[in-house]
């Protein structure tokens, strides 16, 4: 597979950016002050991204003006997905079915082609594993660049239940 040089996969050293990216992500949809849920993402990635035949994989892009202040690095962006296995069907013999989630850019690094080039490796990713089928929600900002990778609106129904 090869990917623009910017792009590397992300490993258990990057979860805290990865969270702090997630809540930029995540404040652009519905912001909110809630952080109680930081330490317990961190964690999560850390253990994940440490087996890289695991269930998750992320792609990131290193800022090239070398991070923040009081960071050794720091990331632009990211791409994240997950493999889930479910029952075989028509079209899918294997069950597989990618997710993609918190792609998500530092504002100020908007417009360079870091967040195609993360999702251009993620999907790499998921052809390396057979899996025939990638869902996502997309944000009306982020719809163009998933419409130009090959993504479509589907008609089918999604309904939801929160305990």
């Amino acid at each position: 597979m090869d990917y623009p040089s910017a792009v590397r996969r992300a490993t258990s050293e990057d979860a805290e950016e990865l969270v702090r990216l997630r809540k930029i992500m995540l404040d652009s949809l519905a912001p909110s002050d809630d952080v109680a849920w930081q330490p317990f993402a961190v964690e999560d990635l850390r253990k994940r991204l440490s087996d890289p035949d695991g269930d998750l994989a992320v792609f990131v892009v290193d800022r090239p003006d070398g991070g923040r202040a009081g960071r050794a690095s720091a990331l632009a962006a990211c791409a994240a997905g997950t493999v889930e296995r479910r029952l075989a069907g028509p079209g899918n013999p294997l069950g597989l079915t990618g997710h993609v989630f918190n792609v998500a850019t530092d504002p100020d690094m908007r417009r360079r082609g870091y967040s195609r080039a993360c999702m251009t490796a993620l999907l790499d990713w998921y052809r390396g594993r057979g899996v025939p089928r990638v869902d996502l929600h997309a944000s009306a900002e982020g719809e163009p660049l998933y419409r130009s990778l090959g993504f479509a609106r589907h008609d089918a129904p999604a309904m939801r239940l929160s305990r």
